[in-house]
């Protein structure tokens, strides 16, 4: 596989995580070379990634074998053997890839993670948690938050925006957020501009800082 290319990733574990993270890539255009120790996983794997092959992350030997320092992306998606996570991380660091994500499964697993140096710490099950609270409030129908706290959101358009343009009904500065865009049913999507009338039933493209969004889907009738 052609290497040394931004669209080429390592993922390290397949796991749920890994396995989930290696096949979306693939679907996504991208190269993924996935690794585990675990040779059944390999196996089983096989047949449905391009790439994957055997080989003890926690050995820099083995990982300079392989090659991995040609690659700028890793994913370490091992979670549930925390001192595996740790060395296999190190060692992606050491040797030089210019962006590590590390997989943690407690806060003082992803604080150690952080101090290693590793550039970006993902928290699955939290995320998993707090996406699928914010959506179960009932007007939310996606949910995205950054690690600076901000948000995105796909959300029912409140009543007290129907039929009015965005100007007229003011919510960027009444609650401090954003409308990015509106999507009407059966029309693409398009950029909101204070001109646009919002209709019963659009869909509304809203982002702002996580609390504002909270507020803004809490108190919006």
């Amino acid at each position: 596989m052609g290497r040394n290319h931004e669209d080429s990733v390592l993922v390290v574990g397949l796991g749920r995580f890994g396995s989930s993270i290696s096949t979306t890539l693939e679907r996504l255009g991208h190269e993924v070379l996935a690794v585990d120790a675990d040779l059944e996983l390999v196996q089983e794997w096989s047949t449905r990634l391009r790439h994957v092959t055997q080989v003890d992350a926690t050995s820099e030997s083995a990982m300079r074998q392989l090659g991995a320092e040609q690659f700028d992306i890793a994913v370490v998606g091992i979670g549930d053997d925390i001192e595996a996570s740790l060395l296999s991380t190190g060692i992606l660091l050491d040797l030089g890839l210019r962006e590590v994500w590390a997989k943690a499964i407690t806060p003082a697993h992803g604080r150690i993670l952080e101090r290693s140096g590793a550039h970006h710490v993902i928290y699955p099950e939290r995320d998993a948690g707090e996406r699928t609270a914010h959506l179960l409030s009932g007007r939310l129908i996606d949910y995205i938050e950054f690690d600076d706290g901000f948000a995105i959101v796909k959300m029912k358009a409140p009543r007290e925006a129907l039929d009015r343009t965005l100007g007229e009904s003011a919510l960027r500065s009444r609650y401090g957020v954003t409308i990015v865009g509106v999507k009407r049913g059966g029309e693409d999507f398009t950029h909101a501009v204070p001109e646009t009338t919002v209709r019963d039933g659009d869909l509304l493209i809203v982002s702002g800082a996580t609390h504002l969004i909270e507020k803004f889907a809490a108190e919006a009738s």
